[in-house]
C-alpha cells in the first residue's frame, strides 16, 4: 500500500499513466504502442489523473476489465503487445497495474490506423504520433543500425574533407588516418565494389558538403542580457566538424561567464562562475549522443544571468532514466562516432560522465542542476542558486527558467518552424493564441474567413500537430465532428517567444 502511494505522489511522464477507466479518454492502446516504442512504463487503472483519487473498482468486475484490456491490447497492436496486468487491492477496491515492456520489434502500431498514422511515442505525460522521421529511427531500432553508420548514396567520397578531422586526430593520438583506416573506423565503406561516405563521415568532414547535408548540425550559443531572451549580447554559430565543436563551445562559453581567483596556501587557484568541466561534459554528450537524423534542430547553448542551458535534439534512450544519470548504464545512439570521441580523448570512460558532473558541483555548492526532456529532447540547466540584486529584478522565478527562457528548451528555430508550417509569424500566433482554449476546426476558420475545411487543416493545421505545437482532444480521430485542437503546453512556450 505505501509502494502505490508513493507511486500515485509521482506526476505523469515519460513512464507513467494514470487512468480512471477503460471509456474516459483516448484508447489505452495509445499508450501501450507509445511505451512499447520508447522506454516502457505502467498505467495504473482506476486512478483519476488529474486528481490522483482512487476510484477503483469492485471484485465483481475486476476480472472481467483485466480480459477485456488484455484483448483489446492483443488485437489491435501490431506486432500484438502482451503486456504484464496485475490486480492491487486497495482498501477494499481495485486496481489494475499493466507493465508494458521496451519492445524489440519497433515500430509498434494500432492496427486499425496502419503504420504511418498509428505509431505513437511518449513525449513527456503525452502520446504523439510519431512522424516519419521517428518511424524510420525506430525501424532501424529494430535492425540494429544507428543513422551515423548508414551510407550516403548521395555523396561522392571525393565530395568530403577530413583534413581538419586527420590534423586533430594525429594531434591527439600521434596516428595518421589513411584511407584504409578511413574503413576500419566506419567512415567510409565499400558497396558493390564502389566506396561510399558515411553519415560520420560527412558529419566530421570539413566541406560544404556537410552543411549541404546536415545543415542543422550545429551549436547556437548566445549570451543573453538579464534573464530573458529580448536582448542578446554575444552569439556565434559553430558549424565545423563535430569533433571540433565542443572546444569551440567552450571558448564561447569562458568568454561570456566571470572567472574569480583565491588564495588557498600558497597557491592561486581559478574559479568559473560555473563548473566548466561539467559543462565540458554535457556538450560533448550533447554532440556525441544527440539525434542526426532530425531535421531542423541543432544544439543550443544559452547564458543568462542565472543561468546557463544546455539543449540537445533527441530525447533519452529507452534504458536511461533521467532520475539516475550517474548509475553508470550508457547507451551509444552514434555507434560509429562514439568510438572515434574516445580515441581522441572526447570521451574517456563509457557511462562516467554524469557521475563526474555530479563529483564536480560538490565544489560548486552555488549551483544547482537540473535534468529535463522537454518535448523530443534533452536540456540541462546550470542554475545560481542565488542571483545578484540586478538580476533578480529581471527573474521571472529564481528556481527554473523563464517563459521565455523556456522557449529555447524546444531546439525550435523560427526558421525552422516558419519553414515547415508555411504561414505568416502572424498566422501562427493567432492560432496558438486562439487554440489555449480548445477549439473547433469551424471556430478557428472563421478567423481566417476559409471555407474549404479539408484544404485548412491540411495547410494549417496538421502542420502544428505534426511539430507538438497544437494536439486534439480526440486522439486517433482527427475528423470527428467533436474535435477540437489546443495549443500545447510546447505551443504555448513557443508563442511566448514569437
Amino acid at each position: 500500500m505505501n509502494e502505490l502511494l508513493s507511486i500515485i505522489a509521482q506526476p505523469e511522464g515519460r513512464r507513467l499513466e494514470f487512468k480512471e477507466n477503460l471509456s474516459k479518454g483516448y484508447g489505452i492502446e495509445q499508450t501501450v504502442v507509445a511505451f512499447s516504442n520508447g522506454a516502457g512504463g505502467e498505467i495504473y487503472l482506476g486512478i483519476e489523473d488529474k486528481t490522483k483519487v482512487i476510484i477503483g473498482f469492485s471484485e465483481n468486475e475486476i476480472l472481467t476489465i483485466e480480459e477485456k484490456i488484455s484483448n483489446i491490447i492483443f488485437e489491435n497492436t501490431s506486432p500484438s503487445i502482451v503486456p504484464d496486468i496485475n490486480i492491487i487491492n486497495y482498501d477494499s477496491r481495485y486496481l489494475l497495474k499493466i507493465t508494458v515492456y521496451p519492445g524489440g520489434q519497433t515500430p509498434y502500431f494500432i492496427s486499425s490506423l496502419g503504420v504511418n498514422k498509428g505509431t505513437y511515442i511518449r513525449v513527456g505525460s503525452s502520446n504523439k504520433p510519431a512522424d516519419e522521421t521517428i518511424i524510420q529511427e525506430l525501424q532501424r531500432k529494430k535492425r540494429n543500425v544507428s543513422f551515423d553508420a548508414m551510407v550516403s548514396q548521395t555523396v561522392s567520397v571525393d565530395d568530403i574533407d577530413l583534413k581538419e578531422f586527420k590534423d586533430y586526430f594525429l594531434d591527439q593520438t600521434g596516428k595518421k588516418i589513411t584511407n584504409r583506416a578511413l574503413e576500419t573506423l566506419g567512415l567510409i565503406k565499400i558497396q558493390d565494389g564502389k566506396q561510399f561516405p558515411t553519415n560520420s563521415a560527412i558529419l566530421l568532414s570539413s566541406a560544404d558538403i556537410k552543411q549541404r547535408e546536415f545543415p542543422y548540425a550545429k551549436i547556437e550559443c548566445a549570451r543573453f542580457d538579464g534573464t530573458t531572451t529580448s536582448e542578446t549580447s554575444d552569439a556565434f554559430t559553430i558549424e565545423g566538424p563535430l569533433c571540433l565543436q565542443p572546444d569551440a563551445a567552450l571558448k564561447f562559453i569562458q568568454r561570456n561567464i566571470k572567472k574569480a581567483s583565491k588564495i588557498k596556501g600558497v597557491h592561486r587557484e581559478e574559479h568559473w562562475e560555473y563548473p566548466l568541466k561539467a559543462i565540458r561534459e554535457i556538450i560533448v554528450n550533447a554532440v556525441i549522443h544527440r539525434d542526426y537524423s532530425r531535421p531542423g534542430s541543432d544544439i543550443k547553448v544559452a547564458i543568462f544571468d542565472d543561468m546557463l542551458e544546455v539543449t540537445s535534439p533527441g530525447s533519452l534512450p529507452a534504458t536511461i532514466d533521467i532520475n539516475n544519470l550517474s548509475s553508470g548504464l550508457s547507451e551509444i545512439r552514434n555507434r560509429t562516432l562514439a568510438p572515434i570521441f574516445k580515441m581522441i580523448n572526447l570521451i574517456e570512460q563509457w557511462g562516467t560522465g554524469f557521475q563526474k558532473i555530479a563529483d564536480e558541483l560538490k565544489i560548486y555548492p552555488e549551483i544547482e542542476v537540473k535534468y529535463l526532456e522537454p518535448g523530443l529532447s534533452f536540456q540541462v540547466q546550470f542554475i545560481k542558486k542565488s542571483i545578484d540584486s540586478k538580476s533578480e529584478k529581471n527573474a521571472v522565478d529564481n528556481q527554473g527558467p523563464s517563459m521565455e527562457q523556456a522557449g529555447t528548451k524546444l531546439g525550435l528555430s523560427w526558421d525552422y518552424v516558419g519553414t515547415k508550417l508555411g504561414i505568416s509569424k502572424n498566422d501562427i500566433k493567432k492560432i496558438l493564441a486562439q487554440c489555449r482554449k480548445a477549439k473547433s476546426l469551424n471556430e478557428i476558420m472563421l478567423t481566417f474567413k476559409f471555407s474549404n475545411k479539408s484544404k485548412f487543416r491540411e495547410k494549417y493545421i496538421n502542420p502544428f500537430v505534426e511539430l507538438g505545437l497544437l494536439e486534439l482532444t480526440i486522439l486517433g480521430k482527427p475528423k470527428s465532428p467533436n474535435q477540437k485542437y489546443h495549443t500545447t503546453s510546447e505551443g504555448d512556450i513557443f508563442l511566448n517567444t514569437l
